[in-house]
């Protein structure tokens, strides 16, 4: 069974041209899907790690890329909405966290 049997290949022009920009907006969702997850992740490591001011600006610069994603509509609106929450949340745990132990420490 040939690769044509199974994905023919465009014919007209106008398909040959859909064909291209579907490639090209691949490529571009793939890299800017990367660089999202890459930050989220970084920014959980630093909270992991309980570094209050290093992971605060990792949220920030995660919860940007991720706005950015939705608004180019690489991602769905609602998985921004909810990676965003579960970095706020994660963040706002550590900032509790760190407060108690402050706070006991006197």
């Amino acid at each position: 069974m040939s690769t044509e049997e199974v994905f023919p290949l465009p014919k007209t022009k106008s398909a040959k041209k859909a064909l291209r920009q579907a490639e090209k907006r691949r490529l571009r969702n793939r890299r800017i899907k990367s660089t999202v997850r890459t930050l989220i992740r970084k920014a959980e490591r630093l909270i992991a790690e309980k570094q209050l001011e290093a992971a605060t600006a990792a949220v920030i610069q995660a919860q940007s890329a991720i706005g950015k994603a939705a608004e180019k509509d690489v991602i769905h609106k609602n998985r921004a909405a909810r990676w965003t929450s579960r970095l706020m949340s994660k963040l706002a745990a550590l900032k509790k966290e760190m407060a108690a132990q402050a706070q006991a420490a006197g």
